[in-house]
């Protein structure tokens, strides 16, 4: 029988972003929701998931969008996330329209400009968690053995480094969604969307998951945790709370 770790390691810091690697103005946006709307028809009726959101997140941004169910964050993360589009406004990634971009161009932007976390991981059960982090250079003009030093490399920001070889199954659910988390960071992402990330875990491995969230904000990465948990959304440094499609409140936690 294999033994779990009993901790995670600390998240191994990035180097030092060069100037070159700095926002311009020194806050850009990375992110901008104008007006934007998802309307889904059922029968006679509109339903109004998302409505006339306005909403702009700046780079090495880490924010929480929390709502109960039904009120619209899944939507707003699909948006996001180049997973929908909007019924009707706008939404701007990284300075460049989302809804002028081919159906290539999204699929580019989702590989390799955003990380993505899931509540239930979402990894490939007959794939080592080296693979598995390994999946998303799948198609990168990059030999195998780059592919291979960048998957180790984020496996062991995640502790991770006696797990390569193991498949899902044999993993636990901290360990797996930190091979998760280690399979967003491989494309060196612009924004890490996280959704729901802790809902399948106990309250100890849910605080691991939460600092590893909290030293990859410290270390300059951009994060939006999508929850209904209020306690992991003041973990955060902005809360955005949406009821019935709607923001209804957007401030900084204390």
């Amino acid at each position: 029988m294999r033994r779990r770790n009993a901790s995670p390691a600390p998240v191994v810091p990035l180097p030092a972003a060069s100037a070159a690697d700095q926002p311009e103005n020194g806050g850009q946006g990375l992110i901008a929701l104008h007006q934007t709307s998802r309307h889904y028809a059922t029968g006679d009726q509109q339903i109004r998931a998302l409505d006339a959101v306005d909403l702009t997140i700046t780079k090495n941004e880490y924010v929480a969008i929390i709502g109960s169910s039904g009120s619209g964050k899944s939507t707003m993360m699909n948006i996001l996330g180049c997973l929908d589009r909007p019924t009707s406004g706008s939404y701007t990634l990284d300075g460049k329209l989302v809804s002028e971009m081919s159906g290539n161009e999204q699929a580019h932007i989702r590989n390799e400009k955003i990380g993505f976390v899931f509540q239930n991981f979402n990894l490939i059960s007959t794939l080592s968690a080296l693979k598995n982090v390994m999946h998303p250079m799948t198609y990168w003009r990059i030999p195998d053995k780059q592919k291979l030093e960048i998957a180790r490399a984020e496996l062991a920001r995640m502790g991770l480094s006696n797990r390569e070889h193991h498949l899902p199954s044999e993993l636990s659910g901290g360990q797996r969604q930190r091979v998760a988390i280690a399979r967003a960071l491989a494309t060196k992402p612009s924004l890490i969307l996280a959704d729901e990330p802790t809902g399948n875990l106990d309250s100890k491995t849910t605080a691991d998951i939460m600092k590893l969230f909290d030293e990859l904000h410290a270390q300059g990465q951009t994060i939006i945790i999508v929850t209904h948990d209020r306690e992991i959304a003041q973990r955060c440094h902005r809360r955005v709370t949406l009821v019935d499609g709607k923001v209804d409140n957007d401030s900084a936690n204390p």
